[in-house]
């Protein structure tokens, strides 16, 4: 299916979401820190990003915001996984160029809809 990277500062956290994401049958690719979050997609280019925002070196809103701004991955969707819960924080994660924004702690159905929504909004037109 699709190519997805997992950037997160927290092992554990990481792991579970790389275990949701197989279990859906992607392929992930892992970052622990936004700079090597960004690293990884200019050098993967995957098919989504699920992004953290806080995180040593770049926080996940500087990553998304260099992501965006890159010409070579700035068609790749992020999606913001965060304790960060505040309107404001969904705010500010949507300006730097997030699609979705999801917070933690989230069950497997959660994290699992948010994905197949961005994936179905990336989708182009049938026909």
């Amino acid at each position: 299916m699709a190519r997805i990277l997992i950037v997160d500062d927290s092992p554990s956290q990481l792991m579970g979401i790389q275990r949701i994401v197989e279990k859906l049958g992607h392929e992930t690719f892992t970052a622990t820190d936004g700079a090597s979050g960004v690293e990884a997609a200019k050098s993967v280019l995957p098919d989504l990003v699920l992004m953290d925002v806080v995180m040593p070196n770049l926080n996940g809103f500087q990553a998304t915001r260099t992501l965006k701004r890159e010409a070579t991955t700035q068609h790749i969707p992020v999606i913001l996984v965060t304790t960060k819960d505040q309107d404001t924080d969904r705010l500010w994660g949507m300006r730097q160029g997030a699609k979705a924004y999801i917070t933690k702690p989230f069950s497997e159905e959660d994290l699992s809809a948010v994905i197949a929504q961005v994936f179905s909004a990336e989708a182009p037109p049938a026909g």
